[in-house]
């Protein structure tokens, strides 16, 4: 009997060591919130989609995916944005007081916050004659930026500024004329399949500069 409660006993301080070892650890990972980010710089050919939400999405999940930060849930942040009415006029560079506010509902003292400064895809190519039959190539050219600052809710402090930027060569359309009939290729797909991956790339590199920097944050 004695020996059986000696190794309860050690089981619980065990369980105590790694509860505790858990807890400190989370302690240690800073909660941060990211906030829609502002377009407006940027031409929206996407018709009607929110870009800025899209490319903040990205970041978070690349935060999540890194460990480094804990991120505040999409649906808790976007109940708080709508009750706070925090509007798009507000994403390139909200007041401190909006911030401070925020930053008090959602229960964090670090907020990011930003904007896309660039969402391009350009298309470049030439024709060239083969037996009689000419054939154009389009090559495509996607790029996406962000600039992004981390804001201490308490003091109103920019900790650090970050900017993340990807480049893809996904896609290109194909057109051909055969003895003066016109048939071209060219879906949306073309277009969005490298925005896609240049958006996932500077999610990313945004990311990665974000954590080299940590050290600035002092809890």
């Amino acid at each position: 009997m004695k020996k059986l409660v000696g190794a309860l006993a050690v089981a619980a301080c065990v369980f105590g060591l790694v509860g505790s070892a858990s807890a400190q650890s989370k302690a240690k990972r800073p909660l941060v919130a990211v906030t829609d980010f502002d377009y407006g710089t940027v031409d929206n050919w996407w018709g009607q989609a929110d870009i800025g939400k899209g490319l903040a999405d990205q970041v978070m999940n690349a935060l999540v995916e890194d460990g480094t930060f804990r991120v505040v849930e999409r649906k808790k942040l976007d109940t708080v944005l709508a009750e706070q009415d925090f509007a798009k006029s507000d994403r390139a560079d909200p007041s401190a007081a909006k911030l401070s506010k925020m930053g008090k509902v959602l229960g964090v003292r670090f907020i990011i916050t930003g904007s896309v400064t660039k969402f391009s895809n350009e298309s470049r190519g030439g024709s060239v004659r083969v037996k009689g039959i000419g054939l154009g190539g389009k090559k495509a050219k996607s790029t996406v930026a962000i600039s992004v600052r981390l804001v201490d809710t308490t003091t109103g402090e920019v900790l650090l500024a970050a900017k993340g930027e990807g480049e893809s060569g996904k896609g290109g359309g194909v057109g051909a004329s055969v003895k003066g009939v016109g048939a071209e290729t060219h879906s949306e797909e073309w277009r969005t399949a490298g925005l896609q991956e240049a958006q996932e790339m500077a999610a990313n590199n945004l990311v990665a500069q974000i954590v080299a920097k940590k050290d600035r944050l002092e809890e």
